[in-house]
């Protein structure tokens, strides 16, 4: 905190500066500090703020869907949580691949080009393991990754990049398909070195054990959907059309859906040895009259009020009254 001025040298320096022995140019002045900030041209940032936010928005519920999905395949409690996303080169990626690991290269259109899934080795032992007979406790030792080991891990991989489907399902509609899987990070050349890409890490934990996977989204690959991974481009109210193309769609999901309808004529109540002694031709007297109103339930619930009758061949209801139960309850 800069010192404070006692009345008596406020004056004296107003009485120099009235007399002419101390110009205002001579006055002490803070030191301006300029913050300069460092850009690298060999690594232009592409991807804005909103972009990278977005991006982690989608994968935010991806790694619930992963973790639902993982937890069913090792019949274990696993635990998926985003940690990054964030801009860096490609080279800066494969860089720190550890070697070997699980690299799928797969498609996801409309985007362009390959996107790669790493799934980190200890994850892979430790997923093999699991699914053939082990507690997936111990700790492993890096060895080569054999054919059977591969064969294993891509059926779980493939699940989960099917999953991105639902993840992406609110900016488009993608169909991802995996192209092939590479153990070598250094023989994947897919990308030019100094191409910026969107990597998302995600933390996995599977009883003690803590690892990492990780997707590879080059900027060419969302490049022509830039003006989707915004998230005001989510809420946007004022589009008539996108309006009306929702409602319409989701009136044809609704009108496939069966609704369970029961009309009661009436009901009784009879002795167990009246049951026992009926039989063809017998008459059961109900509670209610042929002219009162037939009450129809809809998931056993009093909707509607109906009088019987005969439609063709066929015996029927026509709806006297609704029954509004919602007015009803808050009056």
């Amino acid at each position: 905190m800069a010192d404070v001025l006692s009345q008596s040298e406020i004056d004296a320096l107003l009485s120099a500066l009235s007399s002419g022995e101390l110009q205002p140019d001579e006055l002490p002045k803070e030191e301006e500090k300029q913050k300069v900030k460092v850009y690298d041209f060999t690594s232009p940032q592409k991807f804005a703020k909103e972009h990278i936010r977005t991006l982690e928005l989608i994968h935010d519920n991806y790694s619930r869907i992963m973790s639902n999905y993982l937890t069913a395949q090792l019949r274990d409690n696993v635990k998926v949580k985003i940690e990054t996303v964030e801009q860096i080169t490609y080279e800066e990626f494969i860089h720190s691949v550890p070697n070997p690991t699980i690299l799928t290269i797969f498609r996801m259109p409309p985007l362009k080009g390959s996107i790669l899934y790493e799934t980190n080795p200890q994850f892979i032992y430790q997923a093999i393991d699991i699914l053939l007979g082990g507690n997936g406790a111990g700790k492993y030792k890096p060895r080569e990754i054999t054919d059977i080991d591969k064969n294993i891990i891509m059926k779980i991989n493939q699940g989960l990049i099917d999953n991105l489907k639902l993840a992406w399902g609110e900016v488009i509609n993608v169909e991802p398909e995996i192209e092939s899987l590479e153990t070598n990070p250094a023989l994947n050349q897919t990308l030019a070195p100094h191409e910026p890409v969107a990597l998302i890490t995600f933390s996995v934990d599977v009883g003690n054990s803590h690892t990492y996977i990780n997707i590879c989204i080059p900027y060419l690959s969302i490049e022509k959907i830039l003006d989707k991974l915004v998230v005001q481009y989510w809420y946007q109210e004022n589009d008539e059309e996108i309006v009306k193309e929702s409602r319409v769609e989701l009136r044809k999901r609704l009108d496939v859906v069966e609704v369970p309808v029961i009309a009661k004529l009436g009901q009784t109540e009879i002795t167990v040895e009246d049951f026992l002694r009926l039989s063809i031709g017998d008459v059961i007297t109900l509670n209610s009259k042929c002219s009162d109103p037939v009450p129809v339930y809809i998931y056993d619930n009093l909707h509607y009020l109906a009088a019987p009758g005969i439609l063709g061949k066929n015996m029927g209801i026509k709806i006297l009254d609704k029954i509004d139960k919602d007015v009803g309850k808050y009056e």
